[in-house]
């Protein structure tokens, strides 16, 4: 999936062993952990003015990447993670039906790269694409770089399983 614009120009393709490079280290470190734990090979690539547009601009693109691949299957629809990471221990919870984002975050101690205001334009951008309810809630922690790598990781295992094939449509109503 290919997103183009004045500000960006990223692409994301799942099953593709191409690595991850959107030219932000700390972006790139988080993909890393992220996809590590959907257990999903990807290609990513990414060109950018302004570090808020690739953060927004890849959310964006990968929630078409994974509507796109859930397109017409049964899914399970409901993924969860708690995640430690020395002092953060974080909460991931995921429901694939509609968009809505409940981020719960608070550093106390700020690193240079790990920013609330990316980690939710990120959120919020791949829950609106993706149609999925994200809840992140920080049940302890101080250190920004281990609160958001353990959301990341929590939102990759919460993915994995929301993502997985199911043998029947999950939703009372007959449609997500």
């Amino acid at each position: 999936m290919r997103r183009k614009t004045r500000e960006t120009d990223i692409t994301v393709e799942l099953g593709s062993g191409g690595g991850i490079k959107t030219g932000d280290k700390v972006f790139d470190h988080l993909l890393t952990a992220l996809f590590f734990y959907m257990r999903e090979e990807v290609s990513v690539s990414a060109e950018w003015d302004l570090r808020h547009h690739l953060w927004e601009d890849l959310g964006i693109v990968l929630g078409e990447e994974l509507r796109e691949k859930i397109k017409g299957k049964k899914i399970a629809r409901f993924g969860n993670a708690i995640i430690p990471m020395d002092d953060a221990l974080v909460l991931v919870a995921v429901d694939i039906s509609r968009p809505y984002l409940n981020l719960e975050l608070d550093f106390k101690e700020s690193e240079e790269g790990f920013e609330f205001t990316l980690v939710r334009e990120f959120l919020w951008a791949l829950a609106r694409t993706l149609n999925a309810t994200i809840h992140v809630k920080q049940l302890s922690g101080v250190n920004a770089h281990h609160i958001v790598e353990a959301t990341f990781k929590g939102l990759g295992v919460a993915l994995r399983q929301a993502l997985s094939e199911s043998e029947r449509l999950e939703s009372t109503k007959g449609v997500l």
